[in-house]
């Protein structure tokens, strides 16, 4: 019986998965203006408040608001990284890395005898790319309608969201409410009583989160523009790129570094208007990767136990453990998902199975 009462469940979610994923967005974004409608409702005109409502929507504004700031101030920045390295004059580029490119072909044929006393790795790479015959017209087709088909469902997406949103920030106990409803009465004290802990640990999460990505972002545009010299706009963009990279874990940093790199070796290189420190090319290899390990290191010092240990109040083993677990079953997006997901796992399992010896060992008093 319970199996075929979980099959329908699991049939019932997956049809309706993208309403799913939609309540779950707004949830997320409930909980980040959390903290938002907390300070509105200790505002007081003469004792008096304003309603809730209006709360709910100041509180979205300043969401949408600031998710519009940061796209309308990066978005520029990277579509001029992508017409400067679009503008790549090969001939100059060429001319520019000659000698690094000798000493690394070199390296190579002495290190690979195989390849020949003739391989060019820049040969190698451009007959590549000649050879990738991609570009027709069913193709073009076939983007354009899959960027109008996206425009359109991302545009009732963000709507279905923020209404959701709207009515979890209006009543902050709609959802508790609706749990307390689900569950048998000899459990609903508990399960209100994890639903708070959940809120509250997930809350003090994501912010972390976003707290994380602007803090790693702006130490790496720092880094890169006044040790790199790569401009304003240059580093603000690739530093973005990291910044978001970066709430991969483990997976994240090594991405935005290599991504970053690269980035910033061809817009010193090989684009119209180089920018960057006038050093060698290894020198200059060796402080991108300088700037970026330092990077890590702020991260993995104080951002990381900061969010991950002290937010869900969790070992960081414990965490580590979950997230090699998440790789291995789902990927990127399985470590993505995995501590929110623990999260919740670890406040049920504390006020439903502290009967059970493992359980509480595990998550001893701090999860209450």
């Amino acid at each position: 019986m319970y199996t075929a009462v979980a099959t329908v469940i699991l049939a019932i979610c997956w049809f309706f998965r993208d309403v799913i994923v939609y309540m779950l967005a707004a949830g997320l974004v409930s909980l980040v203006g959390q903290p938002v409608m907390s300070f509105f409702k200790k505002l007081r005109i003469k004792g008096h408040g304003l309603p809730s409502w209006i709360y709910a929507i100041l509180t979205l504004i300043i969401i949408i608001g600031l998710f519009l700031a940061i796209l309308a101030t990066i978005i520029p920045i990277i579509a001029g990284i992508a017409k400067d390295i679009s503008m790549v004059n090969v001939e100059s580029a060429a001319l520019s890395i000659a000698v690094p490119l000798k000493e690394l072909n070199d390296f190579l044929v002495s290190t690979f005898p195989s390849l020949g006393e003739d391989f060019r790795i820049e040969t190698a790479i451009l007959n590549e790319i000649k050879n990738l015959n991609v570009i027709n017209a069913s193709l073009f087709s076939s983007i354009i309608n899959s960027i109008a088909s996206f425009i359109a469902s991302f545009g009732v997406g963000i709507f279905s969201v923020m209404f959701i949103a709207f009515f979890f920030l209006k009543d902050d106990k709609l959802f508790e409410n609706i749990i307390g409803a689900l569950v048998p009465d000899r459990h609903e004290q508990n399960a209100r009583e994890a639903y708070s802990d959940i809120e509250h640990l997930l809350s003090r999460y994501f912010i972390g989160l976003i707290i994380e990505i602007f803090g790693v972002a702006l130490i790496d545009f720092l880094g890169l523009l006044l040790i790199a010299r790569l401009g304003f706009n240059a580093s603000i963009g690739i530093a973005f790129i990291c910044g978001v990279l970066n709430i991969i874990p483990y997976v994240g940093p090594l991405m935005g570094g290599v991504i970053g790199s690269v980035l910033a070796i061809v817009m010193k290189y090989c684009c119209a208007l180089p920018v960057g420190l006038d050093v060698n090319f290894w020198v200059f290899i060796i402080i991108l990767i300088g700037i970026f390990w330092f990077a890590q290191i702020i991260d993995g010092l104080i951002y990381q136990p900061v969010i991950y240990s002290n937010s869900i109040k969790a070992n960081p083993l414990e965490i580590f453990i979950v997230l090699l677990m998440a790789g291995y079953i789902g990927g990127i997006l399985g470590m993505l998902v995995a501590i929110p997901c623990y999260t919740v796992i670890r406040v049920i399992a504390a006020r439903f199975f502290q009967n059970v010896k493992f359980i509480r060992k595990l998550t001893g008093e701090n999860s209450r």
